[in-house]
């Protein structure tokens, strides 16, 4: 974990409440796809913890959804502004259970992880799918950024089917694949978990203490006991999760 006063080089809107925020700053640890940060915001006494959507150089990238008084602050922070930001938090996934063909599932905000862990997989010469789901074509963003990678297939779904297939991404999961990471809410994670044919890795969202494992506020129950999404996780593998009924 680094503690690092990042400064803000772009931050714009890219789809209804959702915005694509780059960060410069001096990193000096390797950052791993599912990785997150956390940020602090004037005003507000706990950090927001953030995915990170793509690493370059000395510049971090994170989508943030606004769903609140924090990330309306955050949207309004223009190029120049400084974040003090916790970064390299949480353990990311693994790649190297992935198989030749993995599947990566995002929904909504769960999606931008999946973008530098798709960057990583291609470079390790996999083939690789992926399964994008939003409410309306107005939340959809970023799918071509995938196409553009050079991904094997990118399958959009919106639950109102204005854009791409209608309904959820389980109802556009491809018939072959090897392995399966995923990030989202957590319904959707409970649908995929049900649906999918292979073992795999799923991204939790989770509201944050301090968000590198000392407050204990976003534990949760495993069949090896309790791990803290913040510090073992987010990532989890499906073998491991004891869902809430």
């Amino acid at each position: 974990m680094q503690d690092i006063v990042c400064t803000v080089v772009e931050n714009m809107a890219i789809a209804k409440d959702t915005y694509h925020m780059s960060l410069m700053g001096s990193f000096t640890e390797s950052l791993r796809p599912g990785q997150f940060i956390n940020v602090s915001i004037d005003g507000q006494y706990l950090r927001r913890p953030v995915s990170i959507f793509n690493v370059r150089h000395n510049v971090i990238e994170i989508i943030y959804k606004v769903v609140g008084v924090g990330t309306d602050i955050l949207s309004k922070k223009t190029q120049g502004d400084t974040l003090d930001t916790l970064v390299g938090l949480g353990n990311g996934y693994d790649l190297s259970k992935s198989g030749d063909h993995p599947l990566l599932i995002g929904g909504g905000v769960g999606v931008p992880p999946l973008y530098l862990l798709a960057k990583e997989l291609l470079k390790e010469h996999k083939t690789v799918s992926v399964v994008l789901g939003f409410n309306s074509k107005d939340d959809v963003f970023y799918a071509e950024r995938f196409k553009d990678l050079g991904c094997a297939d990118v399958t959009v779904t919106t639950v109102d089917g204005s854009v791409g297939i209608k309904g959820f991404v389980t109802d556009a999961l491809p018939e072959n694949y090897t392995y399966v990471y995923t990030c989202g809410p957590e319904p959707m994670l409970k649908a995929v978990y049900k649906a999918m044919k292979t073992s795999g890795q799923f991204s939790f969202e989770e509201r944050m203490g301090c968000g590198f494992g000392a407050c204990m506020g976003c534990s949760c129950k495993t069949i090896t006991g309790y791990k803290r999404i913040c510090k073992e996780g987010p990532v989890l593998t499906k073998e491991e999760i004891l869902w809430d009924d």
